[in-house]
């Protein structure tokens, strides 16, 4: 469903560029966000597995101010430098509040993250795997609408129009994962995913500032969504699978919010890395392309070592997809 949302959002986004304005692509949520509420309301029903949870409101602001300041701060490096005061005071502000974090999470009797179950191997592999690689993965929506917009002259209608085939290659892959789960097993496929995606950020790092639609947008962009939905599954499923029934929810979360947290850290990380190649503002679209270029080779090398990892790492042997 997450895949699906993608694939409907990079177009529906272009469409609201295009015909309202930029700011529509925000507001938008909100008459969404409405209706998802009403649904809930009416008609999902409520359960739980065990005691119900309090919110843990001090360790939920510290890791989110905590992650916005560290991003910030890396987005700082470019213009002012790594040791400008602009740049070190949120990155030692952003390393300090996650810190505080993990010392709340630590003490208090509901932990928004329970430490306790990173010391599970198929948990924390799977976590840091799904970071590492959602850190390269999670940047190139951004830069192929970048260069598509930027270099190649498209509108966001037509950008959004040449991702369309990426975003169904996700829903390709993560529906065709649990079929060779059971017979590869889970951390073979993540591998085998990853290596794919990394291979179409290999194909996308010799982009040029003239590429046609085919070869530079459409079969690079197909292998990095191919490979990053078939390396999502068994990830999420490794994860899920190591820890207790009642715990499932948690890790469940978990998972999703490490990606997250490594696509919003990796971005801000991508960002810095092409505006240094490239000059920054004012750019042409050669230098633009050289910038774009120098990520996906960055990305290229991060799921080399991700895919790595998750040999090494992840829990061997064949498993069954978790249930939905």
């Amino acid at each position: 469903m997450g895949a699906g949302g993608g694939a409907a959002g990079g177009l529906v986004g272009g469409v609201l560029v295009d015909g309202l304005s930029w700011r529509w692509v925000l507001l938008i949520n909100v008459p969404v966000g409405a209706v998802v509420l009403a649904g809930a309301a009416l008609w999902l029903t409520e359960s739980r597995g065990g005691e119900r949870r309090r919110l843990d409101l001090p360790g939920a602001l510290l890791v989110t101010v905590g992650l916005a300041v560290l991003a910030y701060g890396i987005s700082q490096t470019e213009p002012a430098g790594w040791t400008a005061a602009a740049t070190l005071a949120p990155l030692l502000a952003g390393l300090a509040l996650l810190g505080l974090f993990l010392l709340v999470e630590a003490r208090t009797a509901a932990p928004l993250m329970p430490l306790g179950l990173l010391r599970l191997r198929s948990v924390a592999s799977a976590n840091v795997a799904m970071l590492v690689s959602g850190s390269s993965m999670f940047s190139m929506w951004f830069f192929m609408t970048l260069y598509a917009q930027n270099v190649l002259g498209y509108t966001p209608l037509e950008a959004g129009l040449a991702l369309v085939p990426s975003s169904l290659a996700v829903i390709i892959g993560s529906k065709a994962a649990p079929r060779f789960m059971p017979v590869l097993g889970a951390r073979n496929v993540a591998v085998l995913g990853t290596l794919v995606a990394a291979a179409g950020f290999g194909w996308q790092s010799t982009m040029t500032a003239d590429g046609g639609f085919v070869t530079a947008i459409m079969i690079p962009g197909v292998l990095m969504m191919l490979g990053a939905g078939t390396a999502a599954t068994p990830l999420a499923s490794l994860a899920i699978s190591g820890a207790a029934p009642g715990d499932a929810g948690l890790v469940s979360g978990l998972i999703n919010t490490s990606r997250t947290m490594g696509g919003s850290l990796g971005l801000a990380v991508m960002s810095t890395i092409a505006a240094a190649r490239s000059g920054g503002e004012g750019a042409g679209p050669v230098a633009l392309t050289d910038g774009y270029a120098l990520v996906f080779r960055t990305g290229t090398a991060v799921l080399l070592a991700a895919a790595l990892l998750m040999w090494a790492w992840l829990p061997a042997g064949r498993s069954k997809p978790a249930p939905a």
